[in-house]
Parts: structure tokens; C-alpha cells; sequence
């Protein structure tokens, strides 16, 4: 899985902007009816669409009450709702299954505004492709964030060999700073088939004695932009919950957050959950050719 061992965020996330406050609070507020939870989650879980007399046999109240519901979840852009024939049929925004979760990112400071890639370097930290002779460095790092118990569901380290293999050619660097390699950054294929020829995920270590310089940010910032000019069009990474600061520093980087995968794996034992996040590429047009944007799209869009 993708992870970053870094402990402390390294910038603070700004104060939420006015209008975002606004608009969140609005959210929060028409979802502060428990039947309107009941009825969105009804809807959510149903596939394709389902009519008033359905959603009021599924919740247990008349279908008065839905209605008036249904009207306050429309307003808000949770659902849509639709005349066939003599029926309405109601259906979820899909927009809200990434929205909604982002709001809630947002309130908790989990993310700021998408930017391209973090900017504040530090000006003591360098980074390169990682040369074989690395490679050495690059497992020791890698043992210490299995160390930590919150950066991977390896229990080993895995060979020279296999880690050679794992990786997409031109996707692998390394940070220096004082002379020697303090992290490392790579990305492996999510599939061998060709529509996901522009899809990886991306891991990022920083080593143990060196977290809280900015070793993550200038690795995360060479790993985004060097994909996106590759044609790269999505990162994807997991991370584990209690990873905080990779959270964080992720989001900076333009990541946004997918969802959790609940009990997802056992990992010595237990059973834990992952943070799945993705990373568009801003380039519109890519070697593969062009990617279609979402930007602009929020909860409230129908």
C-alpha cells in the first residue's frame, strides 16, 4: 500500500473560507433530520433509482412525509428527482458520494483547496532518480516505516529484486539531504491492461531520522509533477487512518479522499482500516490522450 512515515504535518491548513462554511453548514443542517439521513442512505444503497412509495415502505412512514423530505434533500442537491409517468423516481446525486465526504474533510482539516503539488520546498533537501546502487538505502528506510506499525501491511522488507520489479520505469526517486539518502518515492502499475496504462500507486518513506524536514513534501512534489508530465492521469494511494501527517501532506499535494476501506486487511492480527485517496492530473491532455475534468463539481450540482 502507499504510505508515508512522515510524524508531524509540515504546514497548517489554512482557515475555511467563508463561502465554504456557508455551504458545508447548509449540508449538515438539512442532514440534521435523522429521516433525511435514513431516507439518503436508502437512496444511496439502492441501485439506479426507486419511487416515493418505495423509499416510504423501505423507511416505515407515509408517503406525505417522505415527499416533504425528499423536496428538502432536493433543494440541498442530495438527490434528484425525476417524473416517469405518474412517478417519481429518485436518485442519488453522484456527485454527493465524493462531496459530502470532502465537506466533512474539510471541516476537520484533513484537506485544503486542491492545489497541483506542494510548493514550500525545503532548500536543504534534494531529490533525483533512484539508481540501483540505492537501493540498499531504500530498504533500510523501508524497514523503518514497517517499524512503525502505521505505514504498511508488509511485515518484510521485500529484496532488491522485487523491488526492481515492482516499480513503473521512470517513477522511483530518491531525497539527499547531509550527504545521504533520507526517503524514497515510487510508483507501481495497478493493472497490465492498457485503459489503466496511465493509473498507479505511489508509495512515499521518509527515513526515521530525518521526518518533520520537508523530505515527504519534496518527494511528493517530484513524484506529482514528474507523473503529470509523463501522462500519468491518476495516483492512487492507501493509507492508514492513523497516519495523520501522510494524510495531510497528501491532500497538499492534490489528492483527494475516496473513501475508507472498512476491515480491509489483518495486519498482526488485527483487523484495519485504510484510507483510499487519488490524485488527478491537472494536464488535461496527456500521452494518452485527453482526460476529462471534473473540476468545479460539488455536492449541490444535479
Amino acid at each position: 500500500m502507499g504510505s508515508m512515515t512522515v510524524i508531524q504535518p509540515e504546514r497548517t491548513i489554512p482557515a475555511l473560507p467563508q463561502s465554504d462554511a456557508e455551504t458545508y453548514a447548509a449540508w449538515f443542517a438539512c442532514l440534521a433530520e435523522p429521516m433525511r439521513v435514513r431516507l439518503l442512505h436508502a437512496i444511496a444503497t439502492t441501485p439506479g433509482s426507486v419511487s416515493v412509495g418505495q423509499l416510504a415502505e423501505m423507511v416505515g412512514v407515509r408517503q406525505p412525509t417522505v415527499s416533504h423530505h425528499l423536496r428538502k434533500l432536493a433543494d440541498a442537491g442530495f438527490v434528484t428527482l425525476a417524473k416517469v409517468g405518474t412517478s417519481t423516481r429518485v436518485a442519488i446525486n453522484p456527485t454527493c458520494c465524493t462531496g459530502l465526504p470532502h465537506a466533512a474533510d474539510a471541516v476537520m482539516g484533513m484537506l485544503n483547496t486542491r492545489p497541483c503539488c506542494p510548493t514550500d520546498l525545503p532548500a536543504d533537501v534534494t531529490t533525483r532518480a533512484m539508481a540501483d546502487a540505492d537501493l540498499e538505502a531504500v530498504r533500510k528506510i523501508y524497514a523503518q516505516g514497517i517499524a512503525t506499525g502505521h505505514a504498511t501491511f508488509e511485515t518484510e522488507v521485500p529484496d532488491v529484486e522485487a523491488l526492481k520489479g515492482k516499480w513503473k520505469a521512470g517513477h522511483r526517486w530518491v531525497a539527499e539531504a547531509d550527504g545521504r539518502v533520507v526517503g524514497w518515492a515510487a510508483a507501481s502499475p495497478v493493472s497490465d491492461r492498457e485503459v489503466y496504462a496511465g493509473v498507479a500507486e505511489t508509495s512515499v518513506y521518509v527515513a526515521e531520522d530525518a521526518r518533520g524536514r520537508g523530505v515527504g513534501k519534496a518527494l511528493l512534489y517530484r513524484q506529482v509533477t514528474e507523473a503529470d508530465a509523463a501522462g500519468l492521469w491518476t495516483l492512487q494511494t492507501s493509507i492508514f487512518p492513523e497516519n495523520r501527517a501522510s494524510l495531510s501532506l497528501h491532500h497538499q499535494a492534490g489528492y483527494r479522499t475516496v473513501g475508507v476501506r472498512e476491515r480491509v486487511a489483518r495486519h498482526h492480527g488485527v483487523w484495519r482500516d485504510t484510507v483510499l485517496l487519488e490524485r488527478r492530473s491537472p494536464i488535461e491532455e496527456t500521452a494518452f490522450g485527453t482526460v476529462p475534468r471534473a473540476d468545479g463539481e460539488d455536492c449541490s450540482t444535479s
